[in-house]
């Protein structure tokens, strides 16, 4: 065959595969890292007719000219972020701590956990896999047995367990790791608003150094914008005595100690008043705990501000529940959010590859 001939069918193959309606696989952690969209918004994850996208490409295009009135300078442009089910997955079968969590106390060989925090994890799997019915309390409680199964670890132990942790497939989808389980046009949104001279935070109820080692690296999002939930860190030879009174050693090392805080609901709006010192312009999240985040970003902000709510009602690519969804689209209504629907304005959520059992 000619070899300009040849060259020009390979050109039109790859032309087709980057712009037609093609096949992906579950993307990797390399290549979810290498995600660009560019400040115009050339994204590839989200369907073209989506109006939410628009929306939001609107508003960037609108705030990030300086000839409208409605500019905002390059240092007040913040955006907060929830993590699980807002940009990764927290349906297989439940969220990414809960689910390294009953690892540790329930599954891991080398580890022997109290009798309380051993049966508290049986009736939070029993609870995730079976009942579905919570214990009263559920989130601050298991949020303490979680960070009682790691008390004692060092940063650099509980990091290589979450990393191997990672490494593990997530339950009712194809092809896909807890480390690779993130939605890929959210990934592009994160991106689009960096291109766009965003500082972004993830702002969530999960472990802070998990979040971390999650989705620091991946995201290009600094350790310090990352805000979540936290244990105590204490000196291994600190005991019980106070911090303002203990002196750091020459032999002693950080390890991690029981929860300070869950930073749920309201003492999201707390810590971003604390840690960020300015009210966000742009607020994502997909739940009711994430209500009083999103309201403070919109709610008597001297800027256009807007909050966009992901929705998981994908039966087919995702594991959705209509029921829930619906409710969540009421409350979106209600406090005047857009919406993003994982059915109707993504292409993919994963990847092609990853489907369900």
């Amino acid at each position: 065959m000619n070899k300009k001939i040849l060259t020009g069918i390979l050109a039109g193959i790859m032309a087709f595969g980057s712009f037609g309606n093609f096949e992906v696989e579950a993307a990797t952690r390399a290549e979810i890292s290498a995600i660009q969209v560019k400040k115009s918004g050339n994204f590839k994850y989200w369907n073209k007719d989506s109006k939410t996208l628009a929306a939001l490409k609107n508003y960037v295009k609108n705030i990030t000219n300086k000839s409208s009135k409605n500019f905002i300078p390059v240092e007040d442009r913040i955006a907060v972020f929830d993590m699980d089910g807002t940009f990764i997955c927290e349906t297989a079968p439940y969220y990414f701590e809960w689910m390294l969590y009953l690892e540790r106390a329930l599954y891991d060989e080398n580890f022997t956990p109290s009798e309380y925090d051993r049966e508290y994890a049986k009736n939070i799997e029993e609870a995730i896999r079976v009942t579905k019915k919570f214990p009263k309390n559920v989130d601050v409680d298991e949020a303490q047995s979680q960070e009682s199964v790691f008390a004692g670890m060092t940063p650099a132990e509980y990091e290589r367990y979450v990393q191997n942790f990672m490494k593990k497939p997530v339950e009712g989808l194809t092809n896909l790791k807890w480390g690779e389980a993130f939605y890929l046009p959210m990934v592009e949104v994160i991106k689009y608003l960096q291109s766009n001279d965003f500082t972004v935070y993830v702002v969530s109820g999960s472990d802070r150094p998990a979040v971390r080692i999650l989705a620091c690296d991946l995201l290009k999002i600094k350790p310090n914008n990352v805000i979540g939930s936290d244990p105590k860190i204490i000196s291994v030879n600190q005991d019980e005595d106070d911090g303002g009174n203990y002196v750091y050693k020459k032999d002693d090392y950080l390890v991690r100690g029981h929860l300070i805080e869950k930073n749920l609901k309201m003492n999201k709006v707390s810590v971003i008043a604390q840690e960020i010192g300015k009210q966000p312009v742009l607020g994502f999240g997909n739940s009711s705990g994430d209500t009083s985040m999103l309201n403070y970003t919109v709610y008597g902000n001297k800027y256009k501000s807007a909050a966009f709510f992901v929705i998981c009602d994908d039966l087919e690519r995702e594991l959705g529940n209509a029921k829930k969804a619906e409710s969540c689209v009421k409350l979106a209504k209600e406090n005047g959010w857009h919406t993003i629907s994982m059915r109707d304005d993504w292409k993919t959520i994963y990847g092609d590859n990853v489907k369900r059992n």
